[in-house]
């Protein structure tokens, strides 16, 4: 995933007052069965191919990585889908990460006649109703329960192991130029706390919010996640006092940017991270 979809797939650069509902349905009715989807979003394909339906894939976003679907035409991006090049594949379905940066497309979309899954994605409770939209939506309703009912397993899994353990103080990072950090209302926050980490970003009033070189340095935290998969600007920050004593680590996976399945690794990785003195699986 390159640097800017890292921001892209969070809806880091598009703001608004209102949030979408968890789950929309836009446009006409998609059939019964559904023959020919375009996701437009990482996280979205995770979904379908975890549910076992990547044969009905036939277009997806230009960052998407998943050797499964490497060959598929791309769509455009996150809030500039094409048109155009969506209505030319004539999907069944369409699956969108709705935000309010590509809320003109979508709309666009719909308006043509093409039916929309639109997911929030923002929280946890949002992923695990967007599975379950789409397994119903793919006719893999049964599926879709087993993967949500795993989230839900590792999440209280890890809860126990993180239980008794010292508190972490995190300040989790997506992007350095601006400071994006996790906050309070996203999936990040909700699977940190899991993990037995204390967000440092907690007083935030947003799930994303760009905070000041200033702030960081203030919120003395004991461990800085690196989750921006290569972006520039880590060193000068971590530099810096305040920040310099921190232990720095980059996640070794982008599991923990994509709102779907893919977050089950991802609490597992959180967990590593936070102690890694622990045995593998141990307390």
């Amino acid at each position: 995933m390159t640097p800017a979809a890292v921001l892209l797939a969070l809806g880091l650069l598009a703001a608004g007052p209102v949030e979408p509902a968890a789950v929309q349905t836009l446009g006409p009715t998609a059939p019964a069965l559904v023959r020919r989807l375009v996701t437009l979003a990482p996280s979205l394909t995770d979904t379908v191919l975890a549910l076992g339906a990547g044969d009905v894939l036939v277009g997806v976003s230009r960052f998407d990585e998943q050797p499964e679907v490497r060959t598929l035409p791309r769509v455009g991006g996150f809030v500039d889908p094409s048109v155009e090049a969506v209505t030319a594949l004539k999907p069944d379905l369409v699956l969108v990460q709705l935000g309010p940066g590509n809320q003109a497309p979508v709309m666009a979309l719909a308006g043509l006649g093409i039916p929309i899954l639109a997911l929030r994605l923002s929280s946890i409770d949002d992923v695990l109703a967007g599975l379950r939209a789409v397994g119903v939506a793919l006719g893999r309703k049964e599926k879709a329960e087993a993967l949500a009912h795993s989230l839900e397993e590792t999440r209280t899994r890890v809860r126990a192991r993180a239980a008794g353990l010292p508190a972490v103080r995190v300040l989790f990072v997506y992007g350095f130029q601006p400071l994006v950090v996790a906050g309070p209302g996203s999936f990040a926050d909700e699977l940190l706390r899991d993990a037995g980490g204390t967000n440092v970003a907690a007083d935030a009033t947003r799930p994303y919010p760009v905070w000041s070189v200033e702030r960081a340095l203030g919120s003395t935290p004991d461990v800085v996640l690196d989750a921006t998969r290569g972006m520039g600007g880590r060193e000068t920050l971590r530099g810096l006092p305040g920040l310099r004593a921190a232990r720095w680590v980059t996640l070794p996976s982008p599991a923990l940017l994509h709102p779907g399945p893919a977050l089950d690794q991802g609490l597992e990785e959180l967990f590593r991270a936070l102690h890694p003195a622990l045995p593998e699986g141990g307390r």
